[in-house]
């Protein structure tokens, strides 16, 4: 078959029998007009010409192109190439698949992006005032305050702090947290956490509970009813907004701050790992990265030929 006709067969099929996205269709058209070009300079014009050889070595040179591909684009790439050749061999039109042997390219990890302290203390100011210095009748602004205190002293996901109930922080200084798969651990609040939940407790929420049904759920909406995650999203969002903050600002930021500056003040990654709820210790490592800098300044600092 020449290629160009089973390019168009492939996405065809990819539209129609799939059901994938127009965009995802498009991408995977630009893709093959890359390959079906490249082919066509080498004088190859049916699929049946088509070699492991040739797709291997259009691989390698797309990957050394310069400037050099992104990672994701080129698996990408080569994700468009290896689904042709499948279809074309899962279709009868060719017995052999020529990109059998084709891997992608080992993505990179995407380190976590984390706030410094004093970023996090700005999201903290926007997000409603210190329990001391809350106006009467602040009651939203007290309670962001305590949500976005919590998610940062707990390191707890989103999911996590809105399912707590009054009761889980009755505790004193700790807090039961029910994390993935049911699984409770406990997590210690730090004082700044506590006198913002506190007022939140006595000076917020009782009002706000009187606007809608009894609910055990600590955090609770304008109208009464449980905090959903989507409007913990907003309040954190509008937080950065008022912040000033350019960069994207999400629950998960807080996440990731919370395990950077406790590994960056010298917490022990098994305690990090413990306080997040993470399975593996693996998982907490990627937040090692995050002492390099640390590292450096301390080298900088503290060797006699550094400078």
């Amino acid at each position: 078959m020449r290629i160009e006709r089973a390019v168009d067969a492939f996405l065809r099929h990819s539209a129609i029998e799939r059901g994938l996205s127009d965009h995802t269709v498009a991408a995977y058209g630009r893709d093959l007009a890359v390959y079906r070009e490249w082919l066509s300079e080498r004088g190859v014009q049916e699929t049946s010409e088509v070699t492991s050889e040739l797709v291997t070595s259009f691989a390698a040179e797309r990957a050394s192109a310069t400037p050099a591909p992104a990672a994701s684009s080129l698996a990408r790439l080569q994700s468009s190439v290896r689904g042709l050749h499948r279809f074309l061999t899962r279709e009868g039109i060719e017995t052999d698949d020529p990109s059998a042997r084709l891997r992608p390219p080992k993505q990179p990890s995407r380190l976590p992006k984390a706030l410094t302290i004093d970023q996090v203390e700005q999201l903290l100011d926007a997000a409603g005032p210190a329990p001391a210095d809350a106006a009467p009748g602040d009651l939203l602004g007290l309670r962001d305050r305590a949500l976005l205190e919590l998610l940062y002293a707990t390191g707890g996901r989103v999911s996590e702090i809105i399912q707590l109930d009054v009761d889980d922080v009755a505790h004193g200084d700790v807090l039961r947290v029910r994390g993935k798969g049911s699984k409770e651990r406990i997590v210690p609040i730090g004082s700044y956490a506590r006198a913002s939940v506190d007022a939140y407790l006595t000076r917020a929420r009782p009002e706000l509970s009187r606007r809608g049904k009894a609910s055990p759920k600590l955090f609770l909406g304008a109208r009464g009813a449980p905090l959903s995650r989507q409007s913990a999203w907003l309040v954190i969002q509008d937080a950065a907004d008022r912040a000033g903050m350019t960069a994207h600002v999400s629950p998960h930021t807080l996440r990731h701050s919370f395990a950077t500056h406790l590994l960056q003040g010298g917490a022990d990654v098994r305690v990090v790992q413990e306080l997040l709820g993470h399975a593996s210790v693996a998982t907490t490592q990627i937040y090692t990265h995050v002492s390099v800098d640390a590292l450096r300044d301390v080298y900088a600092t503290s060797h006699p030929r550094a400078r």
